[in-house]
């Protein structure tokens, strides 16, 4: 196992850090970090190395991302990474393998919520919580462009019609292809029915029938980290209830942010008014809650979100509600706790009360508490994710 010159930018593989009498005909380790990881495994093969073992930082945790990288190369996570440190500290000689095993199945745990995905609170209204869900967005084989090679660096020569991707980007369209598919499904539906479908058929246990772990901590996920939980599209396509809204409703979410009317006709294109009495951020008709405790206001224990879910599957239907309760100091209570339709497309409210003593929440998200409600007539889950979180006003 090749080494390189004794300074940080080489521990990194940085352009020009690796000297060539150290690195020839050697497999080089090189830390997560910095220059992009293509770029590492570039510098070790202009040094003259002929593999690479690329190895995450602690913030980088287990998770994995496949590249193209220009010669071959072995990811490990962070733990592993500190395993080969102490290998080629203390061993005179050592050596490394690199071979492929093919593709291996059965992979436990699955699914995980990767290291890089954007996680909540919401920074700019709190009272929303995001993210809303999660897709697959992790080494993804995907179409590529024949204008640059599969690193996108410019020394590379080869051309692809497909490559290996990560990231949102590649999520995205998971997600968009899944909403075109339910509207294709039910042409009627709006946008919000839409994402309603995808939020409340989500779920958030992995194979192994435990919650998700989060691979930048190791730890189970929160909604913070999943929101509803990662995307169903079969379930999605038969949600039983689904949380609508229309161009109304918006325009009085927006109302509630102190936008003022003529800011929302840029919007609405048409004269809009606010009403007197505008609601809270966090009662927009949204299959998610988010209760924020105001620290200015520490006698207001409790909060009341409203909601109106539409049936949209059999016409006579009765669903029952599951509270899944946090932990102690907070209670939620669900009236009516019984819903009764008897045609399709009925419209039904209930609310949803969260209580907590102050003395029991701590400010700040460390001290967040996780619930979950679910609605069911033995057939559909309807499933809804409430974080509880006491701060400062914005």
């Amino acid at each position: 196992m090749g080494s390189s010159r004794d300074s940080y930018s080489s521990s990194l593989c940085m352009e020009g850090s690796l000297d060539p009498k150290l690195v020839k005909g050697k497999i080089v380790m090189c830390d997560r970090g910095n220059n992009p990881r293509i770029a590492k495994g570039a510098e070790v093969k202009h040094a003259g190395g002929v593999g690479m073992i690329l190895a995450n930082s602690d913030s980088d945790g287990e998770g994995l991302v496949a590249d193209a990288h220009m010669l071959p190369t072995s990811a490990v996570g962070a733990k592993e990474g500190e395993l080969i440190r102490q290998y080629i500290a203390t061993t005179k000689g050592p050596t490394a393998t690199i071979s492929g095993l093919g593709t291996v199945l059965g992979i436990k745990p699955a699914p995980v919520v990767a290291s890089f995905s954007s996680r909540g609170p919401n920074p700019e209204t709190p009272e929303i919580l995001k993210p809303d869900v999660i897709a697959p967005g992790v080494n993804i084989l995907a179409g590529w462009t024949g204008a640059v090679g599969p690193s996108s660096l410019a020394i590379d020569r080869r051309r692809t019609q497909f490559n290996i991707l990560s990231g949102t980007s590649m999520a995205c369209p998971h997600v968009s292809g899944v909403a075109a598919l339910l509207k294709g499904a039910h042409p009627q539906w709006s946008p919000a029915a839409v994402r309603s479908a995808l939020m409340t058929t989500a779920y958030t246990q992995d194979n192994r029938g435990h919650r998700m772990i989060d691979e930048a901590s190791g730890n189970a996920s929160t909604p913070f980290d999943f929101g509803a939980g990662h995307v169903h599209p079969e379930r999605a396509m038969d949600p039983g209830l689904i949380y609508d809204m229309g161009t109304e409703d918006y325009v009085r979410f927006l109302c509630s942010l102190n936008y003022t009317s003529k800011a929302i006709q840029v919007i609405t294109r048409k004269p809009t008014r606010c009403p007197a009495r505008r609601i809270s951020p966090g009662n927009i008709n949204y299959p998610s809650f988010s209760a924020v405790f105001d620290l200015t206001q520490p006698k207001k224990l409790s909060t009341v979100f409203f909601r109106t879910v539409t049936n949209v599957g059999p016409p006579l239907s009765v669903y029952r509600v599951r509270v899944i309760h946090p932990r102690g100091g907070v209670t939620v209570t669900v009236k009516p706790r019984k819903l009764v339709f008897t045609e399709k497309n009925q419209k039904l409210s209930y609310t949803v009360t969260v209580t907590t003593k102050h003395i029991d929440l701590l400010p700040g998200n460390a001290d967040t508490r996780f619930c979950f409600i679910s609605w069911t007539d033995g057939k559909h889950v309807v499933q809804s994710p409430i974080t509880i979180t006491r701060q400062e006003p914005y």
